[in-house]
């Protein structure tokens, strides 16, 4: 299962043998994010013959390494948990192993078709943890083309430098660019950091060869809509994650005073997997969402009511001017 011409991902089966084998382990438990799913039966057989261990898989949804399954993890000796770097340490974190997933694709033939669009001159790469093994190649790539490349510290949520995750974009905004360089696939990331830098970024798909301007102005104009659906709102549902990486309790506690100093009223809902079915039934004029920032972001209109971020209520509740609206992060200031 390790990466070569017919694996995208180094799933690193043989370190996960030798730490089975180590520990003596017999029932492991494996976490995948939706992407590397369909990897999970075949690598849970590979590591069953070769360690006699029990595998057992996780099924639920899986959004980082901040939603670390702990019902799979009380069932088991040792939770190996993939597509992500470790946030931070905790109480947990002896049992569980961070299986990364880097990914086996070639990034400098695609950065070369970026040189062409790249206008700026300090450029800001950044990418996901399955590409950061090879920012610094790029990055030598842009410097021998007259660029100044930076590759940008995060706050202590970012394991590498260049890193950014769908929740926290501190390593694209650690030092002023021109613009940004994005390696990777997929949207969100990309207009995130497009959102919180207010900067051009590009987006590269080492997997497909397209490079392309990211757009956030559909971001833009369905937040602006959903601030607007939420202006006359007097009763609001503060959803609170349960999820261990994203309970940022004092912040919707903050928020629940901030709502009431304005003569409106708030209730705090704590929830763990956060979908538009399991809302249903709280009737209220408009949710807020301290959980995972994605989800005001991807589920626009799917929910029974307007679903604000923590910004966008101080935006309706006068705390805040519409031009100062920015993306919400999980930060290390966050809890």
């Amino acid at each position: 299962m390790s990466a070569g011409k017919r694996d995208a991902f180094d799933f690193r089966a043989e370190y996960i043998i030798k730490v089975i084998q180590k520990t003596g382990a017999k029932v492991v438990g494996f976490q995948f994010p939706e992407g590397l799913k369909r990897k999970g039966l075949s690598l849970a057989e590979t590591i069953e013959k070769a360690t006699g261990a029990e595998v057992l898989i996780s099924g639920d949804p899986c959004f980082g390494a901040c939603d670390l399954d702990r019902t799979l993890l009380s069932n088991v000796e040792l939770l190996f948990h993939f597509g992500h770097a470790e946030l931070e340490d905790t109480e947990l974190s002896r049992k569980i192993y961070f299986i990364e997933t880097r990914s086996a694709v070639e990034i400098l033939p695609v950065v070369e078709k970026a040189l062409l669009k790249l206008q700026g001159k300090k450029i800001g790469l950044i990418s996901t943890v399955q590409h950061v093994h090879k920012l610094s190649k790029a990055c030598a790539l842009l410097e021998t083309r007259g660029k100044t490349c930076v590759l940008g510290r995060g706050d202590f949520r970012i394991a590498y430098r260049g890193q950014v995750l769908g929740c926290n974009f501190t390593a694209a905004r650690a030092e002023a660019c021109d613009e940004y360089l994005y390696i990777g696939s997929g949207d969100f990331h990309p207009l995130g950091v497009a959102l919180s830098t207010k900067k051009r970024v590009l987006a590269a798909n080492p997997f497909t060869g397209e490079v392309r301007e990211v757009d956030p102005s559909k971001v833009l104009r369905q937040r602006s809509a959903v601030i607007g659906n939420s202006m006359d709102a007097q009763n609001f549902g503060i959803i609170v994650s349960s999820k261990n990486g994203q309970m940022r309790m004092k912040l919707a506690r903050n928020l629940k005073t901030l709502v009431e100093k304005h003569g409106k009223k708030a209730q705090l809902i704590l929830i763990d997997l956060v979908t538009p079915e399991q809302l249903l039934q709280f009737k209220v004029d408009a949710f807020v969402n301290t959980a995972c920032p994605r989800l005001a972001i991807d589920e626009v209109g799917r929910f029974s009511a307007p679903m604000l971020t923590p910004q966008e209520l101080e935006i309706v509740l006068g705390e805040r001017e519409w031009e100062a609206l920015t993306l919400d992060e999980i930060t290390e200031e966050s809890f």
